[in-house]
């Protein structure tokens, strides 16, 4: 689903205008960008939970060389859904 998408659809459970539905779903996606740039949780009741994961820096190989290659440590986006989410998920 692309953002347009989203937009649509929203749309026609609200009825909102379309061009203020996309200043919106900006601003929702801004904020949240901005939230997890500042390593803040995010957590949507009835959704799920993002969050900040540092992955710790390891040692991986190149597959054509086989040669060692430190991985360095990283930071990523977890997301944990809620139960309700999962058991929708499980129903389908």
């Amino acid at each position: 689903m692309t953002k347009a998408d989203l937009v649509s659809r929203v749309f026609h459970k609200t009825g909102f205008p379309k061009k203020d539905l996309a200043i919106i779903i900006d601003a929702v996606f801004e904020t949240m960008r901005e939230a997890l740039e500042n390593e803040e949780r995010i957590e949507i009741r009835g959704f799920g939970v993002f969050s900040i994961k540092v992955r710790k820096p390891k040692v991986g190989r190149n597959p054509k060389t086989g040669e060692e290659v430190l991985i360095p440590e990283r930071k990523v986006v977890h997301f944990k859904p809620s139960k309700l989410l999962k058991k929708a998920l499980e129903e389908k």
